[in-house]
């Protein structure tokens, strides 16, 4: 039996405004949904998060599919009006997301939404336009 020494492992930690989530190991094509799905899942479980951590201290090799997983991640952020940090980062890591030119895009805040416009405010017309 072969045992891959860098499998990845999460921990996650949930917090009032925030979620944590610890990454061990390589971020790959074996594994790289596992965190997606992780990611997701505490975004749809909690609407009023702000912000989603994570921790890439112990984080090892990142391939394709595992930047194209930080990216899925941080497009389900940005939908959700949640701030994503990749935060401890390893050189390595940061040397590809330069070199990609991915990292300013992960890390963006999320854009402002307009506000909702009140019950008050006019509907427009919704019958044909008389031009008489």
């Amino acid at each position: 039996m072969t045992t891959h020494p860098h499998h990845l492992r999460l921990t996650t930690v949930d917090e009032q405004n925030s979620v944590r989530i610890e990454l061990h190991g390589d971020l790959d094509h074996d594994n790289a949904d596992l965190l997606v799905q992780e990611a997701t899942g505490r975004l749809d479980a909690r609407p009023a998060l702000t912000d989603l951590h994570l921790r890439c201290a112990e984080l090892g090799a990142v391939d394709s599919m595992g930047l194209c997983a930080l990216l899925m991640i941080a497009r389900r952020a940005t939908e959700a009006g949640v701030r994503l940090h990749l935060d401890d980062r390893p050189a390595r890591l940061e040397r590809l997301l330069s070199l990609t030119g991915t990292l300013g895009h992960l890390t963006a805040p999320p854009p402002t939404r307009p506000p909702a416009p009140s019950a008050t405010e006019a509907a427009p017309p919704t019958g044909p336009i008389s031009t008489t």
